[in-house]
């Protein structure tokens, strides 16, 4: 089989041969049909996640070269190992990405995409850059009936992260704001997940105008131009002293300031991007202004399968989805590093 593999990091991927995979035990083996790509594909092709002040968090330990990106995996069933039951060959389904060890009390407890050990497709393990991937067990190979190919592959990354970022958010009424942060292809994915689950007013803050002109055609309540200087001051005012929570799917200094910035007193920041950087605040500032920060990363199992019956019961709107050929993973991942792309890139073999 072929895959698209980081051979160097920073250098473009390399078209690289090795032997199908046979799956033993629990596992499956699909063939890819569609593998999204995704910001945190641009870092691990880096080598590194930016910390700010010239410091970087590098990942070479977490991958061994050559390695296979890919952790938006959507393909067809082609066997299987022989303790897998209830699969059938032919079969379209997406793959859960964020394993774990299987053995630690965070693993037993469901939420394995916080385990410290983690066996992560596309991470630790080969992923959906390739003609075919291996999946470690059936149990994390999910069908996607009712929703459309290559569009379903984005959910396993781009729509779970909003999703579970957006389940984050607490005590919101219906009088409330929020403020999605970012409309990448995750800050769209976030916009439609807040449209579906909460009923106040959903406002979307980005730099670039055609970014913005697509929330609003999503159906953003309000748009805000970050580099406007006046756009915080007007949202304050449109929500009469802030928004109740905020999500930043960019991750950098200035998102998470403006977030910081528009949000009331009491109220909620929830970061998901990995743009990178640093952030201070006074310490006494946490107390006095009642705002709680916290972080998102994915979701576990559960939330994949309570997220695809939502997406399947059509109350959640597509995004702009592409296909490209998978011989094109390099220039994708150059373009989602430029921010040149609206909504979301799968590759196809």
């Amino acid at each position: 089989m072929k895959s698209e593999a980081i051979v160097e990091f920073g250098k473009p991927l390399q078209t690289i041969e090795m032997d199908t995979p046979t799956p033993k035990g629990k596992e499956v083996l699909l063939k890819i049909t569609h593998s999204g790509v995704c910001h945190s594909d641009v870092h691990l092709h880096d080598g590194f996640f930016d910390l700010g002040g010239g410091n970087q968090l590098p990942v070479g330990a977490a991958l061994n070269l050559p390695h296979v990106l890919g952790h938006e995996i959507e393909g067809e069933i082609v066997s299987f190992g022989p303790d897998v039951n209830g699969l059938e060959v032919g079969s379209s389904v997406v793959a859960y990405p964020w394993i774990g060890c299987g053995n630690c009390s965070t693993c037993e407890s469901g939420d394995e995409h916080y385990c410290n050990s983690p066996q992560q497709l596309g991470i630790q393990l080969p992923g959906g850059f390739s003609d075919y991937c291996l999946i470690p067990d059936s149990k994390y190979v999910l069908d996607y009936t009712g929703i459309r190919p290559g569009l379903a592959a984005t959910y396993m990354c781009s729509g779970l992260t909003a999703f579970g970022a957006l389940k984050k958010l607490v005590n919101i009424t219906d009088d409330d704001h929020i403020l999605i942060m970012g409309l990448g292809g995750v800050g769209m994915m976030g916009l439609q997940f807040a449209r579906s689950l909460f009923n106040c007013k959903i406002l979307a803050a980005d730099i670039d105008p055609n970014k913005l002109q697509a929330a609003r055609g999503a159906g953003a309540d309000e748009v805000y131009d970050t580099s406007d200087e006046l756009s915080l001051l007007k949202l304050i005012e449109d929500t009469k002293g802030g928004v109740k929570a905020c999500v930043d799917f960019v991750g950098a200094e200035k998102t998470l300031q403006y977030s910081l910035d528009s949000t009331k007193k009491g109220g909620q920041i929830v970061v998901v991007g990995l743009f990178g950087g640093a952030f201070q605040m006074p310490i006494p500032m946490f107390p006095l202004s009642a705002k709680s920060i916290g972080g998102s990363f994915v979701g576990n199992l559960d939330e994949t399968k309570e997220m695809l019956d939502l997406v399947k019961s059509g109350k959640v709107d597509p995004i702009p989805v592409a296909n490209r050929n998978m011989n094109e993973a390099t220039q994708t991942l150059d373009d989602l590093r430029d921010g040149a792309i609206t909504g979301r890139i799968v590759l196809q073999p």
